[in-house]
């Protein structure tokens, strides 16, 4: 950032008040929003209706009929028309038609509050199912009410609010206390805390200060930033996140899917059974007509699959929303399902289980040389270079205060390193490979055995080495290495704990591999990959283990995150390409999280099965009485209903 080239505005108590919009309040549960929602104010009207009706049937039958009518009609109405729409556009019949016919069916034998009292259960426990679905989408998609509008830009000193969409990089933006930071960017001026639990799940503030990277939907704390743009606002953070979403509610999961294709198939055997049950027993076994039509109904509504059907994606949900609130983002259910089976959790090494950022670990004098001085010749030199290394020594100079050279004549030395005249001498800094020509080579680099032999000591430490020479001469050996992140070991320790074997996935050489492996404990390492590599590894893992949760963060992880039964990429620190193939994102790159969510998964799994086999079984009981001992219409609703609604509530627990 060049800080001629932006002019910050003097503040005008005018200009502080100026129109831009503020960070929504955070949103929490209301018992009202259950009220609001229309599916349940339907129901719940046509209860009332219910009631009332069965209360005037003391006193005007006429009356009590028309006002069970209006309740059929409030409460099915509903129901009806996507049982219809799925009759007529897919041919197909379905839990919704069932419950209407079984509810017309009970009015036109006279039992009128019983068909009333099924269609309010069936009306409930599909509004409760849509409102508990409703809530989970929106711990995720409230997301959405964060995406900035409107943005302050300066230009040529002076404050114009613009569209988001009219942002470019390098525009300079003006972001108050309490407001949303509409792109992704860096600080350009100015200190604060930032509230980026929207993008990261962190409970608590961030500080801001120069330098510091900001993202797009996160909220400004108590001071003005003054902020550069980085990002274009269809590639941020935000927008990635947003598309994510979209995903995840179109994605179903495999058990659903399984589930779909079952009810149709069942509803149509359901239609058959009860037209059988209808027309033979009064001619096979002299029942009375009355008395068939009204077990045939009792049939229809207890051998309906409306728990089984609920069973699934109110659990899926749940645990989606509560993985959404701690900064793990689903795309889709069947993620979430397929998690639940990982038998290995595969780890790039290089930004997952290490920083990513390479530290300089061992800076070397040589004989006659001063160590700060050859520290601040390097850095004055690396300065000039963006490679990741040059960085490391650059910042450890600075990290010790060393007051840099100017450098005249610098320059790349292709394959090699760089080289540049401090006060008029030259200096070289590269690859230690100088080290491995023979001796005739290179006559002047004196001690060559001492230096070959701290070299092997420091690269069996997994570290990198570089050279510094002084003309010729070699002055002193640099080591650097990516430093172990604090959580890995943790959380290699946490997925071990859950049976889970964990492996490393590397591009480094084996003595960097092993060094990584031994701080973090990892059962298996492979070495030496190229992308392709790390592709057939994963391949392998899936053949001899079975599933394969894949975690990495660079473009060349991509093929692996895709060939994996689950790819998690890093949300924070991860390229576009791992974030776009990626099935779930760490949004906050916390590693000790996977552990967790794998704990999560197969509690989610474990509920619906749960929720599966106690729908099976109410649904066989109530049959079997229903043949055996004659079971009464309002029982038959109650407990069918009644099991639906327990299966919605069993799947809501893992929100809390």
């Amino acid at each position: 950032m060049q800080a001629t080239s932006k002019r910050l505005p003097v503040r005008t108590a005018a200009q502080k008040g100026a129109n831009q919009p503020r960070a929504p309040k955070p949103r929490r549960f209301d018992p009202k929003a259950m009220l609001s929602n229309s599916e349940m104010q339907a129901a719940l009207g046509s209860g009332l209706l219910m009631l009332i009706a069965w209360a005037a049937g003391s006193w005007s039958e006429l009356l009590s009929i028309v006002l069970y009518v209006v309740s059929y009609a409030v409460g099915g109405w509903s129901k009806a028309k996507e049982g219809v729409e799925t009759l007529v556009k897919e041919r197909d019949l379905d839990v919704n038609l069932l419950m209407i016919a079984a509810a017309l069916g009970a009015a036109s034998i006279g039992y009128w509050n019983e068909g009333a009292m099924l269609i309010f259960i069936f009306a409930l426990s599909g509004a409760l199912e849509s409102y508990t679905m409703e809530r989970s989408k929106k711990d995720i998609s409230s997301l959405l009410a964060l995406k900035p509008a409107m943005a302050i830009r300066i230009e040529q000193g002076r404050m114009n609010e613009v569209a988001i969409d009219q942002l470019s990089v390098g525009d300079l933006l003006l972001v108050r206390p309490g407001e949303l930071i509409p792109a992704d960017g860096t600080v350009y001026q100015g200190a604060s805390s930032v509230d980026q639990a929207s993008i990261t799940g962190e409970s608590l503030p961030v500080e801001k200060s120069t330098g510091s990277e900001v993202f797009a939907g996160t909220v400004n704390g108590e001071g003005p930033l003054y902020i550069e743009v980085t990002t274009a606002a269809e590639h941020s953070l935000f927008s990635k996140i947003i598309r994510m979403v979209e995903e995840a509610e179109t994605k179903v999961p495999d058990s659903q899917h399984l589930i779909k294709r079952v009810e149709a198939v069942y509803a149509k055997v359901v239609v058959g059974a009860t037209l059988v049950l209808i027309l033979l027993p009064p001619l096979l076994l002299d029942w009375s007509w009355s008395a068939t039509f009204y077990k045939a109904m009792v049939f229809l509504v207890v051998a309906s699959p409306c728990a089984l059907v609920s069973s699934i994606m109110p659990a899926m949900l749940s645990a989606i929303s509560k993985s959404a609130r701690k900064g793990i983002l689903f795309k889709g259910g069947v993620h979430l399902e397929n998690m639940a089976r990982t038998s290995v959790v595969a780890f790039d090494k290089t930004g997952t289980l290490t920083e990513g950022t390479p530290q300089v670990t061992d800076f070397i004098a040589g004989e006659g040389y001063d160590r700060d001085e050859l520290l601040a010749v390097s850095a004055s030199i690396e300065k000039l270079s963006r490679h990741p290394l040059a960085e490391a020594v650059v910042r450890k100079a600075e990290e010790e205060g060393l007051l840099l050279r100017s450098v005249q004549e610098s320059q790349a030395v292709t394959g090699w390193g760089i080289e540049g005249n401090v006060d008029g001498q030259l200096w070289r800094i590269g690859k230690s490979t100088l080290l491995d020509q023979p001796a005739a080579a290179s006559p002047e680099l004196a001690d060559r055995e001492y230096w070959l032999s701290l070299r092997e000591q420091l690269e069996a430490e997994g570290k990198t080495v570089s050279l510094l020479l002084d003309g010729e001469r070699v002055a002193g050996m640099i080591a650097l290495q990516d430093t172990v992140r604090l959580q890995a070991e943790t959380a290699v320790r946490k997925l071990q704990k859950l049976g889970i074997k964990v492996a490393m996935l590397t591009g480094d050489r084996a003595a960097t591999a092993d060094v990584i492996a031994d701080a973090t404990g990892v059962d298996l390492v492979f070495s030496n990959l190229l992308p392709e590599d790390k592709v057939t590894h994963i391949k392998a893992l899936r053949e001899q283990y079975g599933h394969v949760v894949m975690v990495g963060d660079g473009v060349n992880d991509a093929p692996a995150l895709a060939t994996a039964t689950v790819g998690m990429g890093m949300g924070m620190k991860g390229s576009g390409a791992a974030l776009e193939i990626a099935d779930v994102v760490l949004m906050n790159d916390n590693i000790e999280e996977i552990a967790s969510t794998i704990s999560l998964a197969r509690r989610s799994q474990r509920i619906v099965k749960q929720n599966m086999i106690f729908a099976v079984t109410v649904i066989g009981v109530l049959m079997i009485s229903n043949f055996v001992q004659g079971i009464a219409l309002p029982f038959g609703v109650i407990g069918h209903e009644g099991s639906t609604i327990l299966v919605i509530l069993n799947g809501l627990r893992l929100l809390r």
